[in-house]
């Protein structure tokens, strides 16, 4: 694998919804992303009901929560608000195995309903065909609830 380069996208995503599309693929199959970090933030970090959590799927979802089983699931996020202090971003947790040859899928809840901001940072790689079917492979449930 030769990395290519390295891109940000940052957005903003409606809570308790179903899956969100995050574009990534080119239509060639010898190149794949990777997410390195994973970030996210109520609408209004002063909200004491700003809690937040998202992840990050290789698939559309209708479910929320996390499944650390599921190996559609590559990233999760928290973002907490303390209304006694300033805001408190949380923390991300990114699967250090995980490359995207599509698309990328968001989804979060909020403990209120303001919508959550996101940032993603991203790696792209110029990989074999071979290494871009497997990796196809494993970005699909496989028949897993």
């Amino acid at each position: 694998m030769k990395k290519i380069g390295t891109y940000t996208m940052r957005g903003q995503i409606v809570a308790n919804s179903n899956s969100n599309r995050i574009l990534l693929f080119d239509g060639r199959f010898d190149t794949a992303f990777r997410v390195v970090d994973f970030i996210i933030a109520a609408q209004d970090p002063n909200a004491s009901a700003g809690d937040c959590n998202a992840k990050l799927t290789t698939e559309p979802t209708t479910l929320l929560g996390w499944n650390w089983d599921d190996n559609t699931q590559i990233a999760w996020a928290v973002s907490e608000v303390r209304v006694t202090s300033a805001p408190s971003f949380g923390r991300s947790i990114v699967d250090p195995d995980n490359l995207i040859v599509q698309d990328l899928f968001i989804q979060g809840e909020n403990a209120g309903s303001a919508d959550i901001n996101y940032m993603i940072k991203l790696e792209k790689y110029d990989i074999s065909d071979y290494q871009g079917a497997l990796a196809m492979v494993r970005n699909k449930s496989q028949g897993a609830d």
